[in-house]
């Protein structure tokens, strides 16, 4: 799936304005409804083989939520 085919919730500057381009935390929604996250790697515990950990911080998750009006 390319970055092309996701929307963008977070990171467009409708936020806190800190983090706008594409090497920031960010919270993406597919077409089918689910999200792709990206963020920092994480080492907090050793995910299933084909899963991956990222951090990412709470702002950044707030600004998703006021995004999808939650």
């Amino acid at each position: 799936m390319a970055r092309e085919e996701l929307t963008r919730l977070t990171g467009t500057g409708n936020g806190n304005g800190e983090c706008g381009k594409d090497d920031c935390p960010n919270v993406y929604r597919t077409a089918s409804g689910s999200f792709v996250v990206q963020g920092d790697v994480s080492h907090a515990f050793t995910a299933p083989e084909g899963e991956g950990l990222v951090e990412i911080p709470e702002e950044t998750l707030r600004e998703a939520f006021r995004a999808l009006g939650w």
